[in-house]
């Protein structure tokens, strides 16, 4: 007997919200990112699968300095998939204390950009086109000093999480952010839930159809298939085919966000 994952009252309310959307002809953008990628593996296999099977395009957050030759091949083989840059290698730089960050803390500007410039070109001989010039700084932070040198090293683009302030935090630099993680971090990396899920996307969705965030930006949906459980699996594969299927949702292209 098939699965039927969406008899759930939570999935109603959703279908309900982008129902309201195809009601004034108009259509809820997404878009879904990755975090974390360095090699492939068993994790990666099953994300490009479900990117596969839904068809939405996917961002690839890859770490550039500790990147491994065998991820090329299979996110080659994977038209929907684009890469992005998730900061150079995932190391804290935070004074005692304080919130891990990268991309601040104790380390100035020049030694940062050094670093994301060398990330980039990474990145850039290894995926050619698939590369998308869009910084993801890891755990989503990042000093306002280091965001407004961004675009002089070719960025174009930036992603964090949660609302974001403005669309151009810099000259020629647009952020589009991630808002739903289904991961329940303090937990060890379970499942937040359906409701509370399905819940963070309709206060996004509700709140850009009514004017009170911008719609131009795309609802993100934030995945890290490295730690994920079989709950958020679950959830992720339920969720993409639902939107996949509902004429008023539509994904796009980092390709697209970030051209």
């Amino acid at each position: 007997m098939n699965r039927n994952p969406f008899t759930d009252q939570a999935w109603r309310w959703l279908g309900r919200e982008l129902d309201c959307w195809a009601e004034t002809g108009a259509t809820a953008q997404f878009w879904w990112r990755d975090d974390d990628a360095s090699d492939a593996g068993a994790a990666l296999e099953r994300l490009l699968q479900a990117s596969q099977t839904s068809q939405p395009p996917l961002a690839l957050a890859v770490i550039p300095a500790i990147f491994k030759p065998g991820l090329v091949a299979p996110v080659q083989a994977h038209s929907l998939v684009s890469v992005v840059q998730h900061g150079y290698a995932h190391n804290s730089h935070a004074a005692p204390g304080q919130r891990k960050i990268e991309l601040g803390g104790e380390r100035n500007a020049n030694e940062i950009e050094h670093d994301l410039g060398l990330g980039k070109q990474i990145l850039v001989k290894n995926f050619g086109k698939q590369f998308v010039p869009a910084l993801v700084p890891p755990w989503n932070r990042i000093d306002p000093t280091v965001v407004a040198g961004l675009p002089k090293l070719g960025f174009s683009g930036i992603s964090t999480m949660k609302r974001r302030t403005t669309p151009q935090p810099a000259p020629g630099l647009l952020q589009v952010n991630a808002h739903l993680d289904p991961i329940h971090w303090r937990h060890r990396g379970g499942f937040i839930g359906l409701y509370p899920a399905i819940a963070v996307l309709l206060q996004h969705l509700i709140a850009k159809r009514h004017g009170y965030r911008d719609r131009a930006e795309p609802s993100g949906i934030l995945t890290h298939h490295l730690v994920q459980n079989e709950a958020v699996w679950h959830f992720v594969d339920d969720l993409l085919q639902f939107l996949s299927e509902h004429p008023a949702a539509a994904f796009v292209d980092a390709r697209k966000i970030w051209q």
